[in-house]
């Protein structure tokens, strides 16, 4: 059954560890990660783009596929089912379809306009028994046409959002969506910190997680990152071994063409990466 994501993401701030949120954007996708998960015994967080959404024929759809294989595959570790940098309508469909928590991205809007609507937002999934996620200041790189450039938050606008009730706040360090270029100054602890200094208890939220270096996640991670958001890695991963695959010519050998056989090396790609990250987030064995 699905979760909100509020109880492993306090229990990983109050532990010192992050969750990953890992999004999908096909069956492949989701079945390697919850597999991971189940088998590191680590709580998860499956994130669909409003993109990735729509690519796998609507929200319904993806719920009743992650719902599916919930109990196809017995997994029995906690799962949210996040709808990752939502517009205030992608929430609505998200919550009417069955999804388990949402993020709201107000972070385009003035900040009175991003208040007033996530506070409508807190009241319907707070109903619901749903978790929140809300932004602010925008995370660099482009995000399903969203383009910002990694700018930092302001720490007094963070708190103002955090008060009014949301369950975890993504809030612009100086992070990017996708590979980081080689000029990219790294990670702003300094806002970072200021921003754990106002919000408290809050569970923070780190976006773009491919790329940072592991000391930097780690850093993060001790000042109250509690969720850490990974897609394009595992996108590469998957890209490579597809093209591994086809390159050494497996494609053409016996039923090599079979789609089943075709994406087995994506498919376990990802399982990888998904591990690989897990132990860097400290998340295995927290399942409980």
């Amino acid at each position: 059954m699905l979760v909100s994501a509020a109880e492993m993401l306090k229990k990983a701030k109050a532990g010192k560890y992050a969750v990953g949120q890992f999004n999908i954007n096909n069956l492949e996708w989701t079945k390697a990660i919850l597999l991971t998960a189940q088998e590191l015994n680590s709580p998860v967080i499956l994130g669909v783009s409003e993109g990735a959404g729509k690519y796998m024929a609507g929200y319904k759809t993806v719920v009743g596929m992650v719902n599916g294989m919930l109990e196809e595959l017995n997994i029995t570790v906690p799962v949210a089912l996040h709808l990752d940098h939502g517009s205030y309508d992608g929430c609505m469909k998200c919550i009417e379809a069955g999804f388990s928590s949402v993020m709201f991205d107000g972070s385009h809007y003035p900040i009175e306009e991003n208040i007033a609507k996530t506070t409508e937002l807190i009241n319907i999934t707070r109903e619901k028994g749903m978790s929140l996620e809300a932004e602010v200041g925008s995370i660099g790189g482009e995000e399903d046409g969203v383009v910002g450039k990694g700018e930092c938050a302001d720490p007094n606008e963070c708190k103002s959002i955090a008060d009014l009730g949301v369950t975890m706040l993504a809030a612009g360090i100086g992070n990017i969506h996708g590979k980081y270029p080689a000029n990219w100054e790294g990670l702003s602890f300094e806002t970072l910190d200021a921003i754990q200094q106002l919000t408290g208890e809050m569970p923070l939220v780190l976006h773009g997680g491919t790329g940072i270096p592991e000391d930097m996640i780690k850093k993060a991670i001790s000042l109250g990152v509690a969720k850490i958001n990974v897609n394009t890695e595992c996108q590469l991963a998957f890209a490579a071994a597809t093209r591994g695959y086809v390159e050494a010519g497996k494609d053409l050998e016996g039923k090599g063409f079979d789609p089943r056989k075709l994406l087995a090396p994506g498919f376990d790609a990802i399982k990888a990466t998904v591990k690989e990250k897990m132990e860097l987030f400290g998340s295995v064995g927290k399942a409980c």
